[in-house]
């Protein structure tokens, strides 16, 4: 990390125009949440046995962990590869995976026929080691965990040495202090074993999640149907976490007034044309192995979306990307990187919603205004929480020279540095 700069609270007022709006947008998505949960999947939604799953998989669920993949690809390539000039960014990477995939997590238990059996796959006696499901569970909810531990440097940071709870409260300074204290002592040893776990378990939920799909052949248009979907869903998840980190990189540089960590966002958006490369190589091989290539054109939606999702998510930011024109402009990647994502999360879109079609179907599945509500209450409300932390804890790398609120700017920095442990 730069010498000049350091992570810091943002010295912003929590609530603005802006966060009041997506305040009131998160409270009637919360009251179409409880409606579901007390009147059920069949009142709140329009999936039924035709239709299984809807918006909630393919937009909450799988765009959601496909897109939270910044986390496991930027811990990878600073603190394994020890690349040091990108830590400035892995912590904000590190909370936007934590956040998606906690959201991921909420938004599956509105999924759910029976949400309140949700804790059953933790009893030895219920595993089913042949359900790919199965496997996704357990490796989201390792995953997150992990996520967790690996915020923890951040929070000791924060309150060690500063821990001063009001009236009679004050007699569990010394208690709290103590537990910060080991906190720190622990991960300082052991927290590279948790950021390589987080990659490990990454990969293979990942990619599991583009295996559920393949058990349905007759219900998948060939476009998507493919036996290498594992691969792909890894790839374009790996592909994708770089520009998400951009994104969100720019959005809360400009929320918070704050100068683009552009020659780090410039140098991690010449690795996404590489990836992309890869994965496009591997969809062109894919069809043309599969004699598939007569259903690009066949003038369908499906090989209309098939197109968008292919030309505008893939190719042009390849083009884009390749031009260092492109990625010295502020403005060049958060359009290339917005490119990437759209691309990212409509293949889900279209693997989950688009190319399933039921051997019988009596009606075209389209979400209520229950599911609509949902989703995007979460997406508010996913937004309203980064909010929160980023303005209460160091995330965010400013120089040093940029004016604090002393009020919340920690006094001093513990010897927990989650950019540096693993040096």
């Amino acid at each position: 990390m730069n010498n000049t700069e350091a992570p810091a609270v943002m010295p912003v007022k929590y609530f603005s125009r802006g966060t009041k709006v997506l305040f009131g947008i998160a409270l009637v998505g919360m009251a179409a949440y409880v409606y579901r949960l007390l009147f059920g999947i069949g009142a709140a939604t329009n999936l039924d046995d035709q239709y299984p799953w809807g918006i909630w998989i393919a937009i909450d669920v799988a765009s959601g962990v496909a897109l939270a993949a910044g986390g496991f690809t930027t811990a990878a390539l600073a603190e394994i590869f020890h690349k040091e000039k990108y830590h400035v960014i892995v912590r904000p990477a590190l909370l936007t995976a934590m956040l998606g995939y906690t959201f991921v997590v909420i938004g599956l238990l509105a999924d759910l026929g029976r949400y309140y059996n949700v804790w059953h796959p933790m009893l030895p006696s219920m595993w089913q080691g042949n359900s790919v499901l199965f496997e996704v569970g357990m490796c989201v909810m390792v995953y997150l965990s992990v996520l967790y531990i690996e915020f923890l440097p951040i929070v000791v940071e924060r309150f060690k040495g500063r821990v001063n709870l009001p009236g009679p409260l004050h007699v569990f300074n010394r208690l709290f202090e103590s537990v910060l204290t080991i906190s720190d002592a622990f991960l300082s040893r052991f927290i590279f074993l948790f950021i390589i776990a987080g990659v490990v378990l990454s990969c293979l939920h990942q990619s599991s999640l583009g295996t559920l799909m393949v058990i349905a052949p007759t219900k998948m248009h060939p476009l998507w149907y493919t036996s290498i979907s594992p691969l792909l869903f890894l790839l374009s998840a790996i592909a994708v976490g770089f520009p998400m980190v951009i994104f969100e990189s720019i959005l809360a540089s400009r929320s918070f007034k704050l100068k683009p960590e552009l020659p780090v966002l410039s140098s991690i958006a010449r690795y996404t044309p590489v990836l992309l490369g890869v994965y496009l190589a591997l969809k062109i091989g894919d069809l043309t192995i599969r004699e598939a290539w007569p259903y690009v054109f066949e003038g369908s939606v499906q090989s209309y979306m098939y197109a968008i999702e292919l030309l505008l998510g893939v190719v042009a930011p390849i083009v884009l990307l390749s031009m260092s024109r492109v990625r010295n402009s502020v403005k060049g990647l958060f359009v290339s990187a917005s490119l990437v994502i759209f691309g990212v999360a409509l293949n889900r879109i279209n693997v989950f919603l688009v190319a399933y079609k039921p051997l019988y179907p009596v009606k075209t599945y389209f979400p209520s205004i229950f599911e609509i509500l949902v989703t995007v209450g979460l997406i508010s409300m996913l937004v309203l929480v980064y909010r929160f932390v980023v303005v209460n804890f160091p995330v965010i790398t400013v120089p040093n020279g940029h004016v604090l609120n002393a009020a919340v700017q920690p006094e001093r920095t513990s010897v927990v540095n989650i950019n540096r442990i693993v040096r």
